[in-house]
């Protein structure tokens, strides 16, 4: 009876374990998805991160990739051309501020915009 309930018990503990899992991964998940933003000049264009941490845009005509994830319910995205962007919540919604490739995260952003999830 012993091994019963040992036995019991470490399946009940693997159940918890990777339900905590799945519902962390889906809390990630959340900003996964299409984000439509404006560049600097206020001209609209999407940014597309993808569940494998892959990020994509398209910037007047230029394709831009890069990486994402996700800290502290912000995301930081890193592009390849050196570029940063982060998209966080603001209120009701969300706002992309980027970096270009001569400033750090701590410095003022090059640019921002408000954010709508596709």
């Amino acid at each position: 009876m012993r091994k019963t309930t040992r036995t019991m018990i470490c399946l009940a503990a693997g159940a918890v374990a990777f339900a905590m899992t799945a519902a962390a991964s889906f809390a990630a998940n959340h900003y996964e998805g299409t984000w439509k933003v404006k560049d600097t000049e206020g001209t609209p264009f999407d940014i597309i991160l993808s569940g494998n941490g892959d990020a994509n845009a398209s910037l007047r005509g230029e394709e831009k990739i890069g990486t994402w994830k996700e800290k502290d319910g912000v995301v930081v995205i890193s592009w390849k051309d050196g570029w940063h962007s982060q998209i966080a919540k603001n209120g009701d919604g969300y706002v992309k501020k980027s970096w270009d490739e001569k400033k750090t995260m701590d410095d003022a952003p090059t640019n921002s915009s408000d954010v709508i999830k596709q």
